[in-house]
């Protein structure tokens, strides 16, 4: 049998895998979570608080699946090696992990404050480092795995009210090309989804803001702000076997924005 015989949209399954995801009962990361969830996933969620846990075990009971949860602040000493280990302990096994939990703070540059900038880059890249790092040692061992570490379209452009936001997003992607170069012998493939302007409640003041946000759709061939729900094809497709020989690349999700 030849390998386009041999090619089934099974592919895009992921049944009996495991996924650690930060931040994946609330915002973005709930919508990263349903959709491995639906692909055959179980998930164990990382946060520091148990914000939509509630519902997201729900919809795993619905849909045959399970939930974990540890709370930790993934800026804590060890919290890398707390989350992965937990993971093994309920679930035996590591195969996915989503990079999803990060912060933003806009402020003038002349007022931005050193604590602000710290806190940014400890939450966005810093604990990104790590636990790619402690989940790789796992995926390693175990024949491989999916890294997904998720961008912005400020890894792109710039911010200039956002700068630590842009500058851990660019370096998400920068740390992402080293990864993939490193683990690719591993069997581990390490990827960034970035993105674009999703209609959330984080980003509500915008949408109300008559002239940013002309100014946004002005960029946007696709013509809206995206569903949270147009996200979840490409979290799947970088999880899963059909993406194997993709690794390094930094996905955009955002209408064509980068386009204009």
């Amino acid at each position: 049998m030849d390998l386009v015989e041999q090619f089934s949209t099974d592919l895009f399954r992921l049944d009996g895998k495991v996924a650690i995801i930060t931040g994946g009962a609330s915002g973005l990361g709930q919508y990263y979570s349903k959709a491995l969830i639906k692909s055959g996933v179980k998930v164990m969620v990382a946060s520091f608080d148990e914000k939509g846990l509630d519902e997201l075990k729900k919809f795993a009971n619905e849909n045959g699946s399970e939930i974990g949860f540890i709370n930790r602040d993934v800026t804590a000493k060890n919290a890398a090696k707390d989350i992965v280990a937990a993971t093994i302990e309920k679930f035996g096994q590591l195969d996915i992990l989503i990079n999803n939990a990060g912060i933003q703070i806009r402020n003038k540059w002349d007022e931005f404050k050193d604590e602000d900038w710290q806190k940014v880059i400890d939450i966005n890249l810093t604990a990104t480092y790590h636990l790619a790092h402690e989940a790789a040692l796992v995926m390693a061992k175990s024949g491989g795995g999916k890294i997904i570490n998720i961008g912005s379209m400020q890894s792109y452009r710039a911010g200039k009210f956002i700068f630590p936001y842009t500058a851990s997003k660019h370096g998400v992607m920068g740390l992402t090309k080293a990864y993939a170069d490193a683990l690719a012998s591993e069997n581990i493939q390490v990827n960034v989804l970035a993105p674009g302007y999703i209609d959330t409640p984080m980003t509500k003041a915008l949408q109300e803001d008559n002239e940013r946000n002309t100014e946004i759709l002005s960029h946007i061939p696709a013509g809206h702000w995206a569903d949270p729900s147009e996200l979840m094809g490409a979290i799947v497709f970088l999880a899963s076997p059909a993406s194997n020989y993709i690794t390094g690349v930094t996905l955009p999700v955002d209408g064509g924005y980068l386009l204009r």
